[in-house]
């Protein structure tokens, strides 16, 4: 007697996501931009695109892709973490890189999504879902700095607009920005209560920017101005005096960012194993140094450790709503890990790691001297080590003040 074939079903229910992602590869990267950065999320300078970069990022923000687990509704993947697993594991395979990135997608977007209203989703989400636009924060102001709640640029209520005066500084791409997120005070009677968050254009009449320049060289932020800015009143996120819990829910997604945690990837750039073999030289395939070579060795251990620690925390953070204080832990840890690194690396090169400009040096050289300047500002911005450590003893050791 015939029997009916049993039907074919694949063994990993991940399978066929898995050949969908192959195949969107396979016809959307160019091999070409294997190793190239992503020019969104630069604060270096401005978004520059070749036109392949441009079709990449179409293609990604097309799918969603560029923030798979975001919702589907407002120009997101829509994907399980399952899937965003298997989305991040295939592009690693190839080379590719997300095309999406910037404040927009590692601070405001989480942040919108929890406190936005249906039509401030709807507005801006999309547009930071397909890489269209670039935001920057408003938070510092010179005698607000560690002590943010001090900040004093005023939105004055006008009815049907906000008229905003005051001074923001250290705004990381300001001047390349398209919109800001902005924290700003709309009463004056109390410090904290009387916070709000608001989202203004720096295209609109009264925004002036006044780019800084680092040690480095490099001029990524500015000095903002606001005088009489019409914000609508459409543009504030929830709702007046409720600024201090929304920024510092910003904050928590910024300092997981800025420490890397999360990173599947190693740091960018060679490894320092291979650095060292280059310029102290090697002995039966081993760094020459001994002492160098622990060193190495501990720092690629720490920050092995490190990424596999920020893995679980957040994978522990999603599975209860979001980040937590411990992204204070992750803050002060990676940022600390980057600039030992940016220390070796420098001490590696020895002579050659003390190049500016001129000839002699190569741009890799020149570019790590930079990079390490650079650096020394990641344990002071999205709140210093400091502020940290107050965090991590008051929130997660449960330590108080005693009196």
């Amino acid at each position: 007697m015939a029997t009916l074939a049993e039907p074919q079903t694949s063994a990993d229910p991940l399978d066929d996501f898995r050949a969908e992602v192959r195949d969107f590869l396979a016809a959307n990267f160019p091999p070409s931009l294997k190793g190239k950065g992503n020019a969104l999320a630069s604060v270096e300078g401005p978004t520059s695109e070749t036109p392949e970069m441009t079709a990449w990022r179409e293609a990604m923000g097309a799918k969603g892709w560029g923030v798979p687990t975001w919702p589907k509704e407002y120009g997101g993947g829509g994907l399980s973490k399952a899937q965003a697993r298997v989305l991040a594991d295939e592009m690693a395979r190839v080379g590719a890189w997300n095309p999406i990135g910037g404040m927009g997608v590692m601070m405001f977007g989480p942040t919108l999504l929890e406190y936005g209203s249906e039509a401030q989703k709807h507005e801006h989400i999309p547009a930071i879902a397909k890489g269209e636009i670039r935001w920057c924060q408003g938070y510092s102001e010179p005698n607000a700095g560690s002590d943010l709640a001090n900040l004093q640029t005023f939105a004055e209520d006008k009815g049907d607009h906000y008229l905003v005066n005051g001074q923001k500084t250290w705004t990381s791409g300001g001047q390349w920005a398209d919109k800001c997120f902005c924290l700003v005070r709309t009463d004056k009677s109390d410090k904290h209560k009387g916070i709000s968050f608001l989202l203004i254009d720096m295209t609109a009449p009264g925004v002036e920017v006044k780019p800084i320049k680092m040690i480095s060289g490099m001029s990524p932020f500015c000095e903002t101005f606001f005088t009489d800015v019409k914000v609508p009143k459409g543009n504030l996120v929830g709702e007046e005096g409720q600024g201090w819990t929304i920024g510092k829910r910003l904050l928590q997604h910024e300092r997981t960012n800025l420490s890397g945690g999360g990173s599947r990837l190693q740091m960018s750039g060679p490894s320092l194993a291979d650095l060292a073999k280059k310029f102290v030289g090697e002995e039966d395939g081993r760094i020459a140094d001994r002492d160098l070579r622990a060193r190495i060795a501990k720092w690629e251990m720490d920050w092995r450790a490190f990424q596999l620690t920020a893995m679980r925390v957040m994978a522990e953070s999603k599975a209860v709503g979001g980040v937590s204080e411990v992204s204070s832990i992750l803050k002060t840890v990676g940022t600390k890990l980057g600039q030992e690194r940016a220390e070796l690396i420098i001490e590696i090169e020895g002579l050659q790691g003390l190049g500016w400009e001129g000839e002699g040096f190569t741009s890799e050289e020149l570019h790590n001297v930079r990079a390490w300047l650079f650096g020394k500002a990641t344990t002071i911005y999205g709140g210093s080590t400091e502020v940290q450590n107050n965090i991590i003893a008051k929130r997660i050791l449960g330590m108080l003040d005693h009196q």
